[in-house]
């Protein structure tokens, strides 16, 4: 991966959302900006790509511009399906941003069908953007899902990172229930897999202030409601309780669809 941030974009408002959060990102990282359509013929024509994607692109370079002036930014029309575009494009990315919804959005689907097959896939972390956030979201933490599994640990280097850059505090968050037959105080297991899972990254990044939260309740329910003081939420793609067969884990799925902030959702890719 180099340093490059891509944002793909069709012309919907929250697709501007996610140029906007793209270009802030790209600023962070001191990296590129590629803005991307994916442009899907409906019928033979002459002219392919569809000229009016390429004012399209070049609307939303012109925004992320005037968001970050001082990233470079390419734009540039690919004609395929977007997720396979886009998946080609993660590559090459360190991160990829999408609107949650876009115009292929079906009325009655609570996420578009691009975000969830992405993250599925993409060789790099997916930034989902429901709308744009307030100037205040800023100031709040960022917040790691943990549950240990593969994906989840690779978030925590990703949060980390993104915490640095934000100079942010980093709540890591776990979300447990207890036995039904010894309600009360979380277990010492849970506690301990908390740490373990930051274990290391605190000596390496003495830079991000850290704060373990163990909370009573289902992770989904759990997340989204931190993710209301949060300017970020970070989860693995899949976590423990995934079911074999699916592309991406509920939890995830939920934080996409529900989350009061953007959320980076990362795949072990090796």
């Amino acid at each position: 991966m180099g340093d490059l941030v891509v944002v793909g974009v069709d012309g919907s408002a929250v697709s501007l959302a996610a140029v906007a959060a793209a270009a802030r990102a790209a600023a962070r990282r001191g990296a590129a900006l590629r803005v991307v359509h994916a442009d899907v013929p409906v019928k033979p024509r002459l002219l392919v790509p569809d000229p009016m994607s390429r004012t399209l692109v070049h609307e939303a370079a012109t925004h992320a511009l005037d968001v970050a002036p001082g990233v470079a930014v390419t734009a540039a029309v690919v004609t395929g399906d977007a997720v396979y575009v886009l998946e080609a494009e993660s590559r090459a990315a360190d991160l990829i941003v999408v609107g949650s919804r876009g115009r292929g959005g079906v009325m009655g689907l609570l996420l578009g069908s691009t975000p969830v097959s992405l993250a599925a896939h993409s060789h790099c972390p997916v930034m989902t953007v429901r709308e744009e956030p307030p100037t205040s979201a800023d100031a709040g933490p960022v917040v790691l899902g943990v549950d240990g599994s593969p994906d989840s640990d690779e978030a925590v280097d990703v949060a980390f990172a993104e915490a640095a850059r934000r100079r942010a505090e980093l709540v890591a968050v776990h979300a447990w229930q207890a036995d039904k037959g010894s309600p009360g105080a979380a277990p010492g297991a849970a506690e301990q897999m908390l740490a373990r899972a930051i274990a290391g990254r605190t000596d390496t990044r003495p830079d991000v202030r850290v704060r373990r939260d163990l909370v009573g309740g289902t992770a989904r329910e759990v997340l989204i409601e931190a993710s209301k003081a949060a300017q970020l939420l970070i989860v693995g793609a899949r976590g423990r309780g995934a079911v074999a067969g699916l592309l991406l884990g509920s939890v995830s799925q939920a934080a996409m669809t529900h989350a009061h902030c953007p959320v980076v959702t990362v795949r072990r890719t090796r």
